[in-house]
């Protein structure tokens, strides 16, 4: 019995997704959520075999979770499922050694053969994406770059990203200003615009509370 846990923000889709899941023989849902923040807690209590992740989660991404992952329960196999057909986005899962990235329009009987493949130790990524991936140019920001990039994106101002990482104003400024000059940007919405076209930053809510970035 492949156990998995899914974790995806729209409750319709997870609703979906979990009724494909429990017609599927071989295959039990140990543990379901829609915050990605709840991912790696859910995971160490319910150990499944595959960890079913939506990317662009609010309040934590599935990239982000996969990386605790990967960290903390690494035999714990992690298929990815989002809307997003960026590469760069794509990169920065291949680059965590995820083993399934599929899109959300996956016809139903593929995406269970993707949790089936994967649980048996193979890696399922369309061909069509990953393509797109190794031609597109990697993400010139560092990892603490894009993270703080990827706050300032949300709407927080530099204090609130301070905050969040364990920064100091000075040093988060400083991280600001190599990304805007790494993305030839002419301020910080622009290397925000840049990197989410790229992929390298995902999406923000729209409903986003936004503070300025000062």
């Amino acid at each position: 019995m492949i156990r998995v846990l899914l974790a995806e923000d729209e409750s319709l889709i997870r609703g979906a997704l979990m009724m494909l899941l429990r017609s599927e023989n071989g295959v039990e849902i140990v543990a379901e959520t829609g915050e990605g923040r709840a991912v790696l807690p859910l995971a160490l209590k319910h150990r499944p075999d595959v960890a079913v992740l939506d990317v662009n989660m609010p309040d934590m991404s599935g990239l982000d979770a996969a990386a605790q992952l990967r960290e903390q329960l690494p035999q714990c196999r992690i298929l990815l499922v989002t809307s997003l057909d960026r590469p760069g986005v794509i990169r920065r899962a291949m680059d965590l050694s995820v083993d399934g990235y599929l899109l959300k329009d996956t016809p139903p009987d593929e995406f269970a053969q993707a949790i089936h493949a994967v649980a048996a130790g193979r890696r399922v990524v369309d061909s069509t994406l990953l393509m797109d991936a190794w031609r597109s140019p990697r993400n010139p920001l560092t990892p603490r770059e894009t993270e703080v990039l990827q706050l300032a994106a949300a709407g927080h101002s530099v204090p609130g990203i301070a905050a969040a990482v364990g920064l100091s104003l000075g040093t988060v400024r400083n991280y600001l200003s190599n990304a805007v000059s790494k993305l030839g940007a002419r301020t910080r919405q622009d290397a925000v615009r840049l990197a989410q076209e790229a992929g390298w930053l995902l999406p923000v809510s729209s409903g986003a509370d936004r503070q300025p970035a000062d």
